[in-house]
């Protein structure tokens, strides 16, 4: 309500200006309704307007309506930025809500296909082949305007099929089971290369509304880089591969019975160097030995068995030259063999008895066999000059057991003697054979 001064010449009252709270409070209304919607736009919109851009990806800008880019403050045509400057690198990023962001992996990619192709002999093979790849940071708005996300699927895939087929036609079977590593080289260059020759017709600058779109024409060229092709495996029909193995398994066959002859080779010359020093051996031991020689080493080896303190078997040897053989581990005692009794016959006395009772007989005579001792019973060869055997053989008579397990009454093929009966018998045998090799002497008996 307009307040009226009283007369002409009073002035009105000044009017009171409302508070800043004051202000807020009569305006609050307006306030709330602006901010919610605010809060409800700026949630509708976040999700388009705020974009984040993880590690090891780019953004590629596409815009819905020619207008002011956000960084640039400049026009930008509708459509993809070709413009490398134009990529959004990692982190967040704020565009037009009408606007979108693509987003491309810069890092090493892999991936796994498996292509069935045909050798030069007519085998159909399975190759399990992996891919490494890269795209070119640059290139990366040209290959999503004229290629696009699914260029692993469209693109590459299929390149490496074909170039892999191309590459195994060129080998064998058997050669393509041995030579994986140079098989996947030339797919990969093969690969490369034709992706280069290719890729540049895929450009058409006219269907791009960014200026300067000639400029991209060569771009696509080096837009995707074929790292690595693995060939991870080869399968062959269950056939040929038993047929290669078999082939294999013979060639080193042949090396085996190679090195086999070369050893047999060599082991031939080593057989005939040792026949040759065997040989060369036999001759200077031939030379250097003699028979009177070889007798006397018998002599002393016999002589110093019987010096041992151990019992020992006697046996006489039955030719001229025949030295005593001595068998030792005797340790057990013996009981002494009974003096024959008058009538009983075939016995001989023990050796340990004197000349005249142990019927020694002269050098050269034989002895006769004893009263009731058959002709034909076997005894042990008298020395010349020496004593009769010890010990004579009787064959089992009529009225004797031969189940009998008397000590007494049984008969042992060999007498033992005592340590001093053989070293007579020893000297006896040396005073014999040197006798017989002197010229004067030779064929008469010395007696000991």
């Amino acid at each position: 309500m307009i307040k009226y001064p009283r007369s002409l010449e009073e002035k009105p009252a000044p009017e009171k200006k409302p508070g800043f709270w004051r202000s807020i409070g009569r305006h609050w209304p307006g306030f709330s309704i602006v901010l919610a919607l605010s809060l409800v736009v700026a949630t509708l919109l976040y999700p388009y307007m705020v974009v984040t851009v993880p590690s090891g990806d780019v953004g590629v800008l596409w815009k819905r309506l020619t207008g002011p880019g956000i960084y640039c403050w400049c026009i930008l045509a509708r459509g993809t930025i070709l413009d490398p400057r134009e990529l959004r690198e990692e982190g967040l990023h704020i565009i037009w809500p009408w606007d979108k962001l693509f987003l491309y992996d810069l890092r090493l990619q892999s991936d796994t296909e498996t292509y069935n192709a045909i050798s030069s002999d007519g085998v159909n093979v399975t190759a399990e082949i992996n891919i490494r790849y890269q795209l070119n940071h640059d290139s990366v708005a040209v290959f999503h305007k004229f290629i696009g996300p699914g260029y692993l699927k469209s693109l590459l895939a299929p390149e490496i099929g074909s170039q892999a087929r191309d590459v195994i036609s060129r080998y064998t079977a058997q050669n393509v089971y041995v030579s994986r590593q140079e098989i996947g080289k030339q797919i990969k260059l093969e690969a490369q290369k034709s992706l280069g020759e290719h890729l540049n017709q895929l450009v058409q600058p006219e269907a791009s509304e960014q200026q300067n779109a000639e400029t991209y024409r060569n771009d696509l060229q080096n837009s995707i880089r074929v790292l690595d092709t693995l060939v991870l495996s080869i399968e062959l029909p269950a056939s040929i591969v038993a047929a290669i193995n078999s082939q294999t398994e013979q060639q080193y066959k042949i090396t085996e019975y190679k090195y086999r002859a070369e050893r047999e080779v060599e082991e031939s010359k080593r057989k005939q160097i040792e026949a040759n020093g065997i040989a060369a051996f036999q001759r200077t031991v031939s030379e250097g030995i003699s028979d009177s020689y070889l007798r006397w080493q018998g002599i002393a080896a016999t002589v110093a068995l019987a010096e041992s303190p151990n019992a020992k078997v006697v046996v006489i040897g039955a030719v001229k030259d025949g030295l005593p053989v001595i068998l030792g581990n005797m340790d057990s005692s013996v009981s002494p063999v009974p003096a024959p009794q008058p009538g009983t016959g075939g016995t001989t006395p023990p050796s340990g008895t004197s000349p005249s009772s142990s019927g020694t007989t002269p050098s050269g005579s034989s002895s006769t066999a004893p009263t009731g001792t058959p002709a034909d019973s076997p005894k042990l060869p008298s020395m010349p000059g020496g004593p009769t055997p010890a010990a004579t053989i009787k064959k089992p008579t009529a009225d004797s057991s031969p189940t009998s397990t008397n000590p007494d009454n049984g008969l042992s093929s060999s007498t033992h003697f005592a340590l001093s009966d053989i070293k007579s018998m020893l000297s006896r045998l040396s005073d014999v054979m040197r006798s017989s090799e002197s010229p004067t002497s030779a064929g008469t008996a010395t007696k000991p």
